[in-house]
Parts: structure tokens; C-alpha cells; sequence
């Protein structure tokens, strides 16, 4: 470990080079990274609701679509919008009733119920497909094109509108993130070292580590906007006491080495043995998170771990020679510490440990009892601002004509207009369904196929599938329109077993189901790598129960607070928070343990030693703790996206809650299970009890 730093401290001028020249590749690397703004695209491609998105795609040129919400329009306006819209080369079908009312069918022939569908209050719809997916580039400019020739009579709704706006908003809002992040960090870290210079010296530091974990993500080929905006905030938390920790150690070597460089070298090496061991316990959370068959998790969990060790790699490497090279700064920026030492609260934490072992008790069945309970949501558009066009138009759409959700049916081409009519019928009877649409429907209703054009009985049927329309007034990811696609499959499966119900409804009822497994299993995951690891790290079997109890305990808490204030969390943020304030804070409840097994053994009693074990980390603890409150809190408070916004408040909120749990309540554990501890512990059973 010596050599390293030797090596560092030689050879720091040529890593300084280095480090300055990796960014050209890193900056790249961000540029070309694709970023991808639709959570739907990260479930499994196995599931059958992915599979009818791709025939959509595949065989009928509806990679997406949007229902246009046209207001107060003649029909001579409507079709000549329409065909401006065709003439797009993304646009596969631009279709209204225009179209039907052009050819000479008075409107009196079509069905009442279409007829009352499909006008109201002086707006009718167009439904319009694309020819590539919901996230193609080219979906989006079309998108984008078609707002610009359109005016405000005309709303554009569906998801690749939503896409879009939340690729606008997140764009706007993430050089923000970093500098609130950056700005919070600053003044904790101006309070918390003895020099002004230094917590620049330590960001900068951090900033290179944070773009060569952006850059470096285009070996992923894409990520989410997800991880986009939160992976900077959170890597910058979670690393920055790596830094302070070499910091610390090299003023400390200061004092008894000859030279920086002797001081620089044997703090490497400390920092080292010490960080990687609690920098592995971090990557195995955020590792965890790769279990999720919502592949979203393993873009997050990929993304952090990476960054987690670039920040390791840097701390070891890039930043003793940023101190070594501005020394001198350094010394002349020195101040006195403004950090209390927190004497009241070790002393606190040691006398009445038996109250807040009571205390404990108390809270953990009302923090589980929130934590189970805490309402979720999974219809993405709640996360973004009602005044967004998107949201607006799928609101108007809504309100105006009950298309709160709209499945696709492909059913084969041979079945009879008979039967599809029957059970037509059937599904028209489900409760929450509005009406369906097919062209057995109009048929049926006096207007002959003969007479639809041929460009858009194509668009609608195939060798293989016709297509049938069902809009649902039940919200998307409901409760109410998951039990009616049950109850629509049924039916569906009576008349074409082959059948497929594709739309965005099916898609987010799998996104649920997907979800609430995950929930379970990434949990559990990460608990049991992160308690092997200790096992390894601690050479106990009980000590890594009391960590993760500890840490859980907090986690309980920092869920449960929604459930007691009434605010329901998007469903990212309920699946992931738990694993990464898991692997995020573990670091401290490790920190303070080590120190307590240490004073151990070296024939200190329990009070003793936990009590100089609490005096040794208090400071480390709430630094850390509040540099990491910092780089989470005003994001949360500041994003307009609900989903990046509350993920970051309950970061922000779990960083300070672990925090003092691991202050107030392990050292009341160590206390309590001290004769546990060394009886389960490699190297402590000697220890006498006292």
C-alpha cells in the first residue's frame, strides 16, 4: 500500500497531465451518450405487451401514436392540417373524420355513440401514428414539427409528447442540480475543514471523478434521464468523505513526517485499507439495484457503482496530487475549525442508552407500519407539471372525451365481423370501458368497407391482424384499469386465443407487476450482499445483524414519513431509496464499529471504548451525513420532475435520518449486545465482559 503512494506522490505531475487529458474523452463520451426519457422501455423484452409495441411497429408502421385534439376547426381545416401532417416522412397515418365526411357520408350515418365521442364542444380528434418508436429520435422532431405548424387549436397528447417535454425539462434543470449540489457542499465543507481552498480542491476533485463517470456510460450505449440527474448529486454525496477522510489523514501525518511527501504517501495508504472497505459495501448497494427485472435499476445501479469506484480510483490518485501541488494555498488559506467537537451529544448517546434503546422499540412498529403503507403511483404524467402542452392535451383529451386510456386489440384478420362484434359487445359491458372502434363496428353500422379508402383500411389490418381501438375512462397504473385488462383478456381469449392487447394501459399494468416483485427482491438483495460483506469485513456474525437492523430502522422511518403527511411517491423512488440509503449510509454505522472493536481489543471496557469509538467518528459521520443532505436536498426541492425531485428528497431526508440514528442508536446496541459482539466476534472472545 506504501508503494502506491509513493508512486503517486513521484510521479504526481504526469496524473495531473493525465487527469486533465482523460476529460477530452470524457466530454465526448457525455456528448455521444443517448439518454433515453421513457421508463417503459426498461421492462423485459419477453413480456407479450412488448411484443405487441414491436408488431405495431413492425407490421403496421405505429412505432407510436397520438391523439391531436383539434379545437373549433372547419373540416376544410382539418384536412388540409391533415395533409400538411402526412406529407411528414415519420408520419405513417393521419386520420378523422374529415377524412369519412370528405368522401360525401353525411355525419348523420355514423354511429350516435361515435359521433358523440368524437365531437364535443367543438373539438374533435386526429389520430395520428408514426412510423418509429415512442423514444426515436426522429418521433420526437416530428413532435417537435408538428407543434410548430400547428397553432393553439391544435393539442398534441400522447406519450412521445410526454417523452419529450421531459426531455426539454430535465435538460433545463440539470446544470441546475449540480450547482445547488455544488454550492450546498461548498459551505458544509467551508465549516467542517480548517481552509478555504481545500473544499474547492476536494470538488474539483469529485467534478473530474463525476465526468469520467458520464463519459464513460457510453459504454452502455444509453441511460436514463433518471440517472442522468441524480447520478452526479449522488456520486458527489457519496464520495466526498473519501476525500475528506485523505484530507484529515495527510494533516495528520503532517505532524510527524518529514516531508508532505512522507505525510502524502502513508495517508494513501491509510486512505486506502479504509476506503476501499467501506466504498464496497456502497457498489454492492447500488450492485443490488441490477437485480431488478425493471431493467431501469441496472442502468441506475451499473452508473453508481462506477462512479463509486472512479471516486475511489480519484481519491487515491488525482486528488494527493491536486493537495501536493497546491500545498502552499493551502497552508495560507488555513482558518481555525468552525465544527463543534459534539461532546453533549456523545455523552448523550452514552449515558442514556437505555432510553434510546426504549425509544427505538417504540418507533420501529409505527416506522414499519408507514413504511408498508406509503402510497404509490405509477402513471408518469402525475411527475411532470400540469402546464406542460403534453400534460395539458392528455388532460383536455380526458375531460373533454373520457380517453383516459386507450388500448390497441390485434386480433386475427379471419375472424368473422360477427364475432368480433359480439364480443365487441361484451367488452363494451365491462365497467369503465367507453366505447370501441373496428372496422367490424362500422360495417356493421351501415357503412360499407367498400367504401373507406384504401389507404386507410390499410393502416388498420393486415394479412395477419385487424386492429380495434378500446378507450377506458379508469386512470393509467390504477388499480381499476389493471383489473379491467384482466377482465378484458378473459374475453378476449374466449374468441382469439392468439390474440394481443398492446397500448400503453397493458404496458403500465406490467410496469406494476414488475415493480412491486422488485420492490421485494432488490431489498432483499442488497441486505444480503451488503451482510455478507460485512461478515468479511467485521469477522462477525452479530455485529452485521445490529448494522443493518440500525440502518433498516432508519430506512423504516424516512418511508414510513409519506404515509403520516399524506404525499404519495412515485414508484421508482419507493423501489430503489431503500438499497441506496442501505449502501450510502452503512459507511458510518461501519465507521464507528471498527473503531469499537479496535478499542476492544485492545482491553478498553465497553463504555470506553464505544464512547471514544463515538468521539473518534462523530465528526466524520455528520460531515458526511450533511454533505450528502447537501447534494440531494436542493435538487429535491428545486426539480419541477416529480419522479428526480422526491427521489432526492428522501435521499436528502435519509441522509440526516441514518445519521443520527447511527449516532443516537448503535452505540446503544454496542452497549446492550457487548457480550453478543464478542462472543461472535474473530479475536474478541477473550475479551472478559465488563
Amino acid at each position: 500500500m506504501k508503494k502506491i503512494g509513493e508512486l503517486v506522490c513521484k510521479y504526481r505531475t504526469v496524473i495531473l497531465i493525465i487527469a486533465i487529458l482523460l476529460l477530452i474523452p470524457s466530454i465526448i463520451g457525455i456528448k455521444m451518450t443517448k439518454i433515453n426519457y421513457d421508463i417503459l422501455v426498461y421492462l423485459p423484452e419477453d413480456i407479450e405487451t412488448i411484443q405487441g409495441e414491436k408488431i405495431l411497429s413492425n407490421e403496421f408502421n405505429m412505432g407510436a401514436y397520438s391523439v391531436i385534439v383539434l379545437d373549433n376547426m372547419t373540416t376544410k381545416d382539418i384536412l388540409q392540417l391533415e395533409n400538411e401532417i402526412k406529407k411528414l416522412d415519420n408520419v405513417a397515418m393521419a386520420i378523422s373524420t374529415a377524412d369519412v365526411l370528405g368522401t360525401g357520408i353525411p355525419i348523420e350515418m355514423l354511429p350516435d355513440e361515435l359521433k358523440d365521442k368524437i365531437y364535443k364542444d367543438g373539438s374533435t380528434l386526429m389520430f395520428t401514428t408514426f412510423k418509429e418508436g415512442i423514444l426515436d429520435e426522429e418521433t420526437l422532431k416530428t413532435i417537435e414539427t408538428l407543434r410548430n405548424i400547428t397553432d393553439e387549436r391544435c393539442k398534441i397528447s400522447g406519450m412521445s409528447a410526454v417523452v419529450l417535454d421531459t426531455r426539454d425539462i430535465s435538460n433545463e434543470e440539470i446544470a441546475i442540480y449540480v450547482v445547488i449540489a455544488v454550492a450546498l457542499c461548498i459551505i458544509v465543507l467551508q465549516i467542517a475543514l480548517d481552509s478555504y481552498a481545500v473544499p474547492f480542491i476536494l470538488l474539483l476533485n469529485i467534478g473530474i471523478a463525476i465526468l469520467y463517470n458520464m463519459g464513460s456510460n457510453i459504454l452502455l450505449g444509453e441511460t436514463s434521464y433518471i440517472t442522468k440527474a441524480i447520478s452526479s448529486v449522488l456520486q458527489l454525496g457519496v464520495t466526498t468523505d473519501f476525500a475528506i477522510f485523505l484530507y484529515h489523514s495527510y494533516m495528520s501525518k503532517r505532524k510527524t513526517s518529514e516531508n508532505k511527501e512522507e505525510a502524502m504517501s502513508l495517508a494513501i495508504s491509510e486512505t486506502l485499507v479504509s476506503v476501499v472497505g467501506s466504498s464496497l459495501t456502497t457498489i454492492a448497494g447500488f450492485l443490488a439495484l441490477c437485480s431488478m427485472n425493471l431493467t431501469l435499476g441496472r442502468d441506475i445501479g451499473i452508473v453508481m457503482a462506477k462512479g463509486v469506484f472512479l471516486g475511489v480510483i480519484s481519491v487515491i490518485t488525482i486528488l494527493p496530487a491536486m493537495i501536493l501541488q497546491f500545498d502552499k494555498l493551502i497552508e495560507k488559506t488555513k482558518h481555525k475549525e468552525i465544527m463543534p467537537k459534539f461532546r453533549k451529544i456523545r455523552k448523550f448517546s452514552i449515558k442514556h442508552y437505555k432510553l434510546t434503546i426504549i425509544t427505538f422499540v417504540i418507533i420501529l412498529p409505527i416506522a414499519f407500519y408507514g413504511y408498508k403503507n406509503t402510497g404509490i403511483y405509477y402513471n408518469l404524467d402525475k411527475s411532470l407539471p400540469d402546464t406542460l402542452p403534453s400534460i395539458s392535451a392528455n388532460s383536455e383529451l380526458k375531460e373533454k372525451f373520457n380517453m383516459v386510456s386507450t388500448e390497441i386489440l390485434m386480433l386475427d384478420k379471419d375472424l368473422s365481423d360477427e364475432k368480433v362484434n359480439e364480443m365487441l359487445n361484451k367488452i363494451e359491458n365491462v365497467k369503465g370501458i367507453e366505447w370501441t372502434l373496428g372496422l367490424s363496428k362500422i360495417s356493421d353500422r351501415g357503412v360499407p368497407k367498400e367504401i373507406i379508402p384504401n389507404d386507410i383500411l390499410e393502416k388498420v389490418q393486415n394479412d395477419k391482424y385487424q386492429l380495434v381501438i378500446i378507450n377506458s375512462n379508469y386512470e393509467m397504473a390504477t388499480d381499476e384499469l389493471n383489473g379491467q385488462i384482466n377482465e378484458l383478456n378473459k374475453i378476449i381469449s374466449e374468441y382469439d386465443e392468439n390474440a394481443i392487447l398492446a397500448g400503453e394501459g397493458p404496458l403500465m399494468k406490467d410496469l406494476v407487476e414488475i415493480s412491486d416483485h422488485d420492490f421485494n427482491s432488490v431489498n432483499t438483495v442488497s441486505i444480503g450482499i451488503i451482510f455478507i460483506i460485512m461478515i468479511i469485513v467485521l469477522k462477525s456474525i452479530s455485529l452485521p445483524v445490529i448494522l443493518i437492523c440500525v440502518i433498516e430502522f432508519a430506512i423504516f422511518i424516512n418511508m414510513g414519513i409519506p404515509f403520516y403527511t399524506y404525499t404519495i411517491l412515485p414508484f421508482i423512488a419507493s423501489i430503489v431509496i431503500g438499497t441506496i440509503q442501505l449502501g450510502a449510509t452503512i459507511d458510518y454505522a461501519i465507521l464507528i464499529t471498527t473503531k469499537y472493536i479496535t478499542n476492544r481489543k485492545y482491553g478498553k471496557n465497553k463504555y470506553e471504548a464505544v464512547d471514544e469509538a463515538l468521539g473518534n467518528s462523530i465528526s466524520s459521520i455528520i460531515v458526511s451525513g450533511l454533505c450528502f443532505f447537501g447534494a440531494t436536498f436542493g435538487v429535491g426541492a428545486y426539480s419541477k420532475i416529480e419522479m428526480i425531485g422526491s427521489l432526492c428528497t428522501l435521499m436528502s431526508r435519509g441522509a440526516i435520518i441514518s445519521m443520527i440514528t447511527v449516532i443516537l442508536a448503535l452505540p446503544a446496541f454496542l452497549l446492550l449486545c457487548d457480550n453478543l459482539v464478542c462472543k461472535t466476534t474473530m479475536g474478541m472472545r477473550k475479551i472478559e465482559n465488563k
